[in-house]
């Protein structure tokens, strides 16, 4: 999912060429224990693409046909479990939209496991920014990148999952400055979960001692995601991580930062990190909420401007229908003085609709919930019962249609809609000499998706 520096090849990485129908892979982006992700080319939207494949290098080894087979029958139990977890996170993560999140494009099951697809994000991780520019972290890089790391993980909470893997490999910095969210368990907890898919998600350092054990009276929550957050920020100022969960409990030579660091850095924020690196979860703060409180932190504050990610224009029909409400977290049941973070619903991310139908219906209701509970109004550019369109719209742009000046509706979560009436229209979003297009063909009522493109 990322585009930085060269990755050599694993020996066990599909060839270049390979082909899953209109996606063609042609090179590795990125490899871990358990994934491999390659570049590939969309030839139906001719863009690129990263592709993610499910891959646990321990319990699988792929045949000459690409299959991946179990290395042992002992281990076809916990692959098995990882490649559901896999699948489900997919799912649940094209719905979630977040700037700092991840943007599932489409996902898919082959070769005996799964792949998803993403855009291709430009950057390093965050383990990767440590090294090559330790002069920026500062307490002013990091309260510009908390408002939005928070922002994400409350929008997961909110959800009803959790990321479970937090460590320096799975934040990245974009080449925009702006934090994205990768590798996640952010699997629903639940009486289904059998443990098999944490094996592979324990980051020494990062990982909370509640997920070294399959205790159900101590379950994950979102307060096991917050110890692995004040784990990264331990780590960022201080230069090393904090000792395993696991040797703390014996003995915990942790040294809080609130001691290590007082005068250089604000009390408030050691203070919110040190509670975070609580060995008990009910001594951590509860949700994003209260640690961003602690920190001295707005939680609903974007920090940036929307990420400017590309992915090419983009426009899907979306038949809409009912929304499920969704069940309410397992973790409620065991705090109930819990209040779940709110959630921050940003924007309609148009790369996640352009595959899924149901997922589109999701996305498209939420941004009209969010654009009805703002009271934004439509530009009067045609009768009710006809198209309305959503248009992806950045700050200071003017609208135009068909070469004439309309009124931009107030944007909602970065996005505006209009509503046309059936025909042919050059849709333009000017910004002084700067200008974004897109055309589209309206045959049928329905509701669409515009990102236009310079």
């Amino acid at each position: 999912m990322t585009d930085n520096d060269y990755t050599q090849r694993p020996p066990d990485a599909l060839p270049p060429g390979y082909r899953f129908d209109e996606f063609e892979i042609q090179d590795v982006l990125d490899a871990s224990s358990d994934n491999i992700v390659y570049r590939a080319l969309d030839h139906h939207l001719e863009r690129q693409v990263a592709i993610r494949e499910f891959l646990p290098r321990t319990l699988t080894v792929r045949s000459e046909t690409q299959r991946l087979l179990p290395r042992t029958k002992q281990d076809q139990s916990a692959f098995s479990a990882g490649l559901e977890g896999f699948i489900h996170e997919a799912r649940q993560l094209a719905r979630l939209n977040h700037p700092n999140v991840v943007q599932i494009l489409r996902f898919w099951t082959y070769n005996e496991t799964a792949y998803a697809a993403t855009p291709v994000y430009s950057g390093m991780t965050l383990s990767a920014f440590t090294q090559q520019h330790p002069d920026k972290i500062n307490e002013a890089w990091l309260r510009r990148l908390l408002p939005m790391l928070c922002g994400a993980l409350a929008a997961l909470h909110d959800k009803g999952f959790i990321h479970c893997r937090l460590s320096l490999n799975s934040i990245q910095i974009q080449d925009n400055g702006l934090p994205l969210l990768l590798e996640f368990g952010a699997l629903r907890q639940g009486p289904a979960d059998n443990g098999e898919s944490n094996k592979t998600l324990l980051h020494p350092g990062f990982t909370p001692l509640e997920q070294y054990s399959d205790d159900v009276d101590n379950p994950p929550g979102p307060w096991t995601d917050i110890y692995s957050l004040g784990a990264i920020l331990y780590t960022l100022i201080s230069g090393s991580r904090p000792p395993a969960s696991v040797t703390r409990s014996i003995q915990d030579n942790c040294v809080p930062l609130a001691e290590s660091h007082a005068g250089s850095w604000s009390p408030e924020l050691l203070q919110a990190i040190d509670r975070a690196l609580a060995l008990r979860p009910e001594d951590r703060p509860q949700t994003l909420a209260e640690f961003a409180a602690l920190a001295g932190i707005s939680l609903n504050d974007p920090g940036n401007p929307q990420p400017a990610i590309q992915t090419g224009s983009m426009l899907v029909p979306v038949e809409t229908k009912p929304e499920e409400p969704a069940p309410a977290p397992i973790w409620t049941q065991y705090r109930t003085p819990l209040q779940i973070a709110a959630g921050v619903v940003v924007g309609l991310i148009v790369g996640g609709l352009i595959f899924g139908r149901s997922d589109s219906v999701n996305a498209v209701q939420d941004a009209v919930k969010a654009e009805t509970k703002t009271k934004a109004t439509s530009a009067p550019l045609a009768t009710a019962g006809h198209a309305k369109v959503y248009l992806r719209v950045e700050q200071g742009e003017q609208l135009e249609v068909n070469g004439k000046t309309q009124k931009l509706p107030t944007p909602v979560n970065g996005y505006a809609s209009v509503q046309l009436s059936p025909g042919q229209y050059e849709i333009t979003l000017r910004n002084g000499s700067q200008s974004r297009k897109a055309s589209i063909t309206v045959d049928k009522p329905g509701t669409w998706l515009l990102d236009p493109q310079p």
